[in-house]
């Protein structure tokens, strides 16, 4: 019988880290080495999600679990601040870092490649896990290639930190690998009230929406002559994000070096 994957989750006691806990418990090929969580700290990691006590109770520390718990991957839904120094403190131990929180500069991933390079492990770092976003991404590069002209919209709750959201980013990153720099627009064009026209990114602009009531959802929308074409994808609940975990935590373990973006697994 395959060996189950030990998992520790740093950021267990918020909502998208319940349910990774929560993933973790019920599925039959990985298991639940640390919970790691200041605010749940000395709670049961199976009561904190809803479900049966499983032994394992919450800490706060996170070097601590990764000495001491015998983990083989850490999953990190942190916040920014708190991403690059968890995954740092992950590679030192030789746990495999899969990261779902957004924020690196290009330049802390590459040396997190580098140090995941020398410590002979794989990692990920994933600005959306959910596979249908990856698709949109992906749909969005081709359409790109024929519609050079294009915003890109993404919606969250009003209490999300940043903006725009890592999928923005990721999204407009892979339409640049595709897409030469065209500024679009009149070139005399006047913003009369700051920020009117959205942020500035290799000729294209990115719209950041923040409202109560709303979850996560991003499109594309291109414009050519006598003609538009908008690629969309909507998410309704954190559960749709955990297949995706899962494949990178499984993934993780079969090579060596960090990989940015979920959509290298895709294909």
């Amino acid at each position: 019988m395959k060996a189950k994957i030990r998992v520790i989750v740093s950021g267990a006691g918020g909502r998208m880290g319940k349910e990774v806990v929560k993933l973790v418990l019920q599925d039959e090929e990985l298991e639940l080495a640390a919970a790691v969580d200041r605010s749940s700290s000395g709670s049961d990691a199976g009561r904190l999600v809803g479900l049966e006590e499983c032994g394992i109770v919450v800490v706060s520390d996170l070097e601590t679990a990764l000495a001491e718990s015998g983990g083989e991957v850490l999953v990190d839904f942190t916040t920014p601040q708190s991403a690059y120094p968890n995954t740092l403190l992950a590679i030192k131990y030789g746990v495999r870092p899969v990261i779902g929180t957004t924020g690196f500069s290009p330049e802390q991933i590459t040396e997190l490649d580098k140090q995941c390079q020398e410590r002979g492990i794989g990692g990920l770092i994933a600005p959306n896990f959910s596979i249908g976003a990856i698709l949109m991404m992906k749909f969005a590069a081709q359409a790109a290639k024929y519609f050079p002209h294009l915003e890109i919209i993404e919606y969250h709750g009003d209490q999300k930190l940043d903006a725009p959201s890592g999928t923005a980013i990721k999204t407009a990153e892979m339409i640049s690998e595709v897409r030469q720099e065209l500024r679009q627009g009149n070139p005399k064009e006047e913003e009369v009230i700051e920020g009117a026209r959205g942020g500035y990114y290799n000729g294209f602009r990115i719209h950041s929406v923040r409202l109560p009531g709303v979850f996560a959802q991003e499109e594309v929308v291109f414009g050519g002559y006598g003609q538009s074409l908008k690629i969309r994808h909507d998410s309704y609940e954190r559960a749709g994000y955990m297949p995706g975990v899962k494949m990178g935590v499984q993934k993780v373990m079969g090579y060596t070096g960090l990989i940015y973006g979920f959509e290298h697994f895709i294909e």
